[in-house]
């Protein structure tokens, strides 16, 4: 008598979505942070706003969808709450902070923040089994919402150009992490180094494997 196959139906694979998701985040960091260190007048912020929706948001948080598709319990936390917080962005500017109590409207602001240099301090923790293309994304991105939380909270203009200059940096970090992922992948080798969690200085590993190499 035969027995059944029980062998597993293959599982189809899909892209790595961890660049497309990085270059969306990089894009709209790098707009919205032009504004914070005053390089752009402050009256065509609304440009953020169409980035915020759509790339910066329904883009990474569809990445966010796909990284939990491969199984990037990492990358799927990251784009999707980043996703989220350009949308949330994007509704707290267009029908918010206009109706707040100009002398404590500041207040709101810095509270949205605090909550999400708390989520990326914590998630930089998990980036350190990552890479350092990465990790230096989150380093600077928890640098940038810090000094963006206290800058609110002390309504200090000086303070949020720091913030906007260091949000700068956090969106060419997080380009150079997407243009890593997308041209190793294209290209099948590694063109552009991305330091994985555990490699020595001299060649060679240490340590166990670590989940993605991406978001």
């Amino acid at each position: 008598m035969s027995t059944p196959d029980t062998t597993p139906a293959p599982v189809a694979a899909i892209a790595d979505p961890g660049p497309l998701g990085l270059a969306a985040f990089a894009a709209t960091t790098f707009v919205l942070s032009s504004f914070n260190a005053d390089l752009i007048d402050a009256s065509l912020l609304t440009v953020v706003l169409p980035l915020a929706l759509f790339y910066g948001g329904l883009v990474q948080l569809l990445a966010g969808m796909w990284e939990f598709r491969k199984g990037n319990t990492f990358g799927a936390t990251a784009f999707g709450s980043y996703g989220a917080f350009w949308l949330s962005y994007a509704a707290y500017v267009k029908y918010i902070v206009g109706n707040l109590p100009p002398d404590t409207a500041h207040q709101a602001t810095g509270l949205f923040l605090l909550i999400w240099a708390i989520f990326t301090v914590y998630m930089t923790i998990a980036a350190l089994r990552t890479n350092g293309a990465l990790l230096a994304v989150f380093v600077t991105l928890s640098a940038t919402f810090v000094v963006l939380t206290i800058a609110e909270f002390a309504q200090s203009t000086g303070t949020t150009k720091v913030g906007g200059w260091i949000g700068l940096v956090t969106a060419v970090c997080a380009w150079y992490a997407s243009f890593a992922g997308v041209t190793n992948a294209t290209w099948k080798r590694g063109v552009a180094p991305v330091f994985p969690a555990g490699t020595r200085v001299g060649g060679g590993r240490r340590g166990g494997p670590v989940e993605s190499a991406h978001v």
